[in-house]
């Protein structure tokens, strides 16, 4: 580890701690409701970029695995304790994704941006037709004993945990596997990576992140229906958050979010007749201007050649 590296963590623990005590200091349920967004895209955008960065599959799943830990926490948050409800949405999320990731990373390129758009939406189909034709209404209430500052605490701990297992994955065989994988997966594949048990590994362990991002947010809502627990402007932003930030790199995700969660909550609240126009173009600008993310300008910033 060199002395960047050192520097770049010790300002990350120093941020971690400074953000555990923001509930502590602010009395503001519109700020707290800011900061909280802001770790749940930080989580998504880190846990996207854990697959998508280094890989370069771009997966519009994020939506899915986010919807299927919401409504886990629906069903069962009456029945099961919190730390329940928990490992039961990493668990779901992990066997989906296995499932998912073995029938379909086989493909690759625009095929692979299809399906993975087309998942997200037939679980959302999937969903209402169960509840429309066995439980004979739409919509479920949660009701846990989980406050907003519980949520805001439970989404800075799985951010932390994320950026520490992207950071331990990067020194191993693994992230060598995947460096060479997304460089150019015929050769990996020639010189002895197996390159599917890779990709099937990373994108389980993406989504199951992702689903219990879901299941921690699920009480925000109260009140949730497919449309907003499946939404597809949650893989879209998550996407450009990840391509904003540089997917590629440790910290990058995060140089997207915080800028990006602020432009949406100001274009959302002064344009919600225009937001998904607004978002499309916010896309465009993004992959015309930056498209290998802010954290190559500061690479480029510091390189004196």
């Amino acid at each position: 580890m060199n002395r960047t590296e050192v520097m770049a963590w010790i300002f990350a623990g120093l941020t971690t701690l400074m953000f555990a005590l923001v509930p502590l200091w602010v009395d503001n349920d519109y700020v707290l409701s800011l900061l909280i967004s802001m770790l749940m895209y930080g989580v998504l955008a880190t846990s996207w970029a854990m697959f998508s960065g280094p890989t370069r599959y771009v997966s519009l799943t994020t939506a899915a695995f986010f919807g299927l830990g919401a409504y886990a926490a629906a069903v069962l948050g009456e029945a099961l304790p919190w730390l329940g409800v928990l490992c039961v949405a990493l668990s779901l999320g992990a066997a989906v994704a296995l499932i998912v990731g073995m029938a379909t990373l086989r493909l690759s390129g625009v095929y692979f941006v299809i399906f993975s758009f087309g998942l997200a939406e037939l679980t959302k189909q999937v969903v209402t037709w169960y509840e429309v034709n066995i439980t004979k209404e739409i919509g479920r209430y949660v009701f846990v004993e989980v406050t907003q500052v519980d949520i805001y605490w439970q989404l800075l701990v799985v951010l932390a945990f994320v950026l520490g297992l992207r950071a331990l994955i990067h020194r191993t065989r693994l992230g060598l596997a995947l460096k060479v994988i997304g460089e150019d997966e015929s050769v990996a594949v020639h010189v002895g990576i197996n390159v599917t048990v890779v990709k099937v590994l990373l994108f389980t362990l993406s989504s199951s992140l992702i689903t219990v991002t879901g299941a921690i947010m699920a009480p925000r809502w109260t009140y949730l229906d497919p449309s907003i627990a499946f939404a597809p402007v949650i893989s879209f932003q998550t996407l450009i958050m990840g391509l904003l930030g540089g997917a590629g790199s440790l910290f990058g995700p995060l140089l997207g979010v915080v800028p990006l969660v602020l432009l949406f909550e100001y274009l959302s609240a002064s344009f919600p007749n225009h937001f998904s126009i607004l978002l499309g173009l916010v896309f465009m600008v993004i992959v015309y201007l930056v498209p290998n993310g802010l954290i190559s300008l500061l690479h480029r910033k510091g390189d004196p050649s």
